[in-house]
């Protein structure tokens, strides 16, 4: 299925100024044609990321996020989203974090990493930085990372973990909570005809992130293959 992104970002101008549901629902046919650019996009990014990851979402229209916000818990009660969201998830315990897209007039991106890591994970990734910091800095230092993504982002604490100490030369690493790498395109970026090679490119540049956490996540401190 082909796409054409001006099309979603013709809805979505359109929806940022009319944010209700007797709108979308006289608008249904605008959605829907949005919607299927969406799942058009998606797909064509699907076939460049299986040539180069093993993922288990299996379609365009699959890795796509309900435009519907749940707004039960929200003081914003607006009904819609004003972005086209997604994401692809890796294959298997061994292959971890996942791959993100957010399509939006002067605000689409990519992002990719470990959003909520459970208790133990986080824990885990935490002895192994303060057992061998050097292995995640050289990740982190890298010509590709520092052009492509900046910076390690995420929520972090305020002071050393329990168990941590403070004085930790890896303490700025420790404090973590979450660890998200992101990539910024403009709107002409992303209205371009190859965009989707663009997308495709931003995520194959985040795996020796990826392939450094699989590693981290599946190997005890003596590098001996976890249990499962």
């Amino acid at each position: 299925m082909s796409y054409q992104l001006s099309k979603t970002f013709d809805f979505l101008n359109q929806l940022i100024n009319n944010n209700n549901r007797d709108w979308f629902s006289t608008h249904k046919n605008r959605y829907e044609e949005a919607q299927n650019n969406m799942i058009g996009f998606a797909d064509h990014v699907l076939v460049e990321m299986q040539k180069q990851d093993h993922l288990e979402t299996t379609s365009g229209k699959k890795s796509l996020q309900r435009i519907y916000r749940d707004i039960r818990f929200s003081k914003d009660k607006t009904p819609y989203k004003k972005h086209f969201g997604g994401s692809f998830k890796r294959a298997t315990h061994l292959l971890r974090g996942g791959y993100y897209y957010h399509i939006q007039p002067n605000n689409s991106f990519i992002a990719g990493g470990f959003w909520g890591p459970n208790k133990e994970d986080l824990l885990h990734i935490r002895k192994h930085i303060a057992s061998d910091e050097q292995a995640l800095r050289d990740v982190l230092n890298s010509t590709s990372f520092k052009d492509n993504f900046g910076e390690l982002q995420g929520e972090q604490l305020k002071t050393a973990p329990k168990g941590f100490d403070k004085e930790h030369t890896a303490i700025d690493l420790l404090r973590y909570k979450q660890f998200i790498i992101r990539h910024s395109f403009t709107d002409k970026e992303v209205l371009a005809p190859d965009f989707h090679h663009k997308i495709a490119e931003g995520f194959q540049l985040m795996r020796p992130f990826f392939d450094y956490m699989s590693e981290v996540l599946t190997l005890d401190l003596n590098g001996t293959p976890l249990e499962r």
